[in-house]
């Protein structure tokens, strides 16, 4: 069977909830979806990650997207659910980002992928270390507000170089990659 069947199968889905109404991550999952299902709704809940608001390591971040996915397609009982998960991993005297997505559909299988480890200035790791979140470490970094739903640490840290937007959708497009072509798995 050929891949870009299962892409057109794809493209029967009606509804997908996405995880999070936060826009940045909402217009990744639209931006990706309208690629595999361009007829799909496309639904933003609000729904517990069941993991701290500042994830620490790639196991934590993977459990908090895939409890959004799951919450999500649960809410909006739709035949996919997308959950997208920044965290931070703590190792060797440093700190980087992680971010994963996690695809949930209705017979319970599972899409994970994920990225998007970028170091941290220490300043932002000592604070994230003392209990703030990355988002809040960065507003105080840079005297902004609420950059966790515009530019975020990737967009700040790389000056615009590296949009966070596009670096979600690579991550949900590998979480996806099951799902476009199950033969291969």
């Amino acid at each position: 069977m050929s891949p870009w069947l299962d892409a057109v199968a794809l493209g029967k889905v009606r509804v997908i909830g996405v995880g999070s109404k936060n826009p940045v991550k909402l217009a990744a999952a639209r931006a990706v979806i309208g690629r595999v299902a361009p007829g799909a709704r496309v639904e933003p809940v609000s729904v517990a990650s069941t993991v701290r608001d500042q994830p620490f390591g790639d196991e934590e971040t993977i459990r908090g997207a895939l409890a959004r996915a799951r919450g999500a397609r649960e809410a909006v009982v739709g035949e996919f659910g997308i959950g997208i998960e920044g965290g931070v991993v703590d190792a060797d005297g440093s700190m980087r980002t992680c971010a994963w997505a996690a695809v949930l559909d209705v017979t319970g299988r599972e899409g994970v992928g994920g990225s998007l480890a970028m170091p941290l200035p220490e300043a932002v790791a000592q604070l994230i270390r003392d209990g703030v979140e990355l988002g809040e470490a960065m507003d105080r970094l840079t005297g902004e507000h609420n950059t966790k739903q515009r530019q975020g640490a990737v967009g700040i840290l790389t000056a615009g170089l590296v949009d966070r937007q596009a670096a979600y959708e690579v991550i949900l497009s590998y979480a996806l990659a099951r799902f476009l072509t199950p033969e291969l798995w």
